[in-house]
């Protein structure tokens, strides 16, 4: 009777301990499947990867993803695991709605606020916080936060490694008040600083408004 009770209890720990491993679940190198295919996907519209979308985790992807972890911060193994994923936008079974910022992505909002506009007005902090919440609202761009930061030469602070840089507490509450709503904008999805903007392209926008040193247009 005690064996019969230590099969049920050890049973029941498989259990748990298999429902855990496939929320923790990784891609890495020898990896197959859908998610390396997004990986890849992902890692070749930013410019990491320029190998085949073919769904197998090989020597190139690990390297693109070793690439995307050093220039974000990440513990730089190869390995996609769930705060890889997260950054890149991939959720695992708990949260796999692209559109839905989880944590993960309000963090990284923050972050692109912090690197682009931590000198500037609070307002103006916001301000970059509506642009990237515009972008992931219009069909031009990629429907996530993480889609819309990452998109190759989107943001300076991307590009110079300022994403990382040291956080400022109001970069977390602009990210927060950008998600609740609030657009100081009126609904603009590109910015830039007169001062130093080398693109004249941007500079053919129509101007919405500014605040503190950045030009906000469409």
């Amino acid at each position: 009777m005690k064996h019969k009770h230590l099969y049920v209890v050890f049973a029941m720990i498989l259990v748990f301990s298999a429902a855990y491993l496939t929320v923790d679940a990784v891609s890495k190198n020898g990896s197959r499947g859908e998610e390396v295919k997004k990986i890849q996907t992902k890692l070749k519209n930013w410019g990491y990867y320029n190998g085949s979308i073919d769904g197998i985790y090989g020597w190139q992807t690990e390297s693109a993803v070793k690439s995307f972890q050093k220039k974000n911060g990440l513990t730089v193994d190869g390995v996609a695991g769930t705060k890889t994923l997260n950054a890149m936008g991939i959720f695992t079974s708990t949260n796999n709605n692209e559109s839905s910022p989880n944590q993960a992505s309000i963090d990284l909002l923050a972050r692109v606020i912090n690197g682009e506009a931590r000198g500037e007005p609070y307002e103006g902090q916001v301000a970059v916080g509506a642009v990237v919440l515009n972008r992931v609202d219009h069909p031009s761009f990629p429907n996530s936060i993480s889609g819309v930061v990452y998109q190759k030469g989107a943001f300076t602070a991307v590009d110079d490694g300022q994403i990382n840089a040291q956080m400022y507490a109001s970069s977390h509450r602009a990210a927060r008040d950008a998600l609740n709503g609030w657009d100081p904008t009126g609904g603009a999805i590109y910015y830039y600083n007169p001062r130093t903007a080398t693109n004249q392209w941007i500079r053919t926008r129509e101007i919405i408004c500014t605040i503190g040193k950045h030009v906000f247009c469409n």
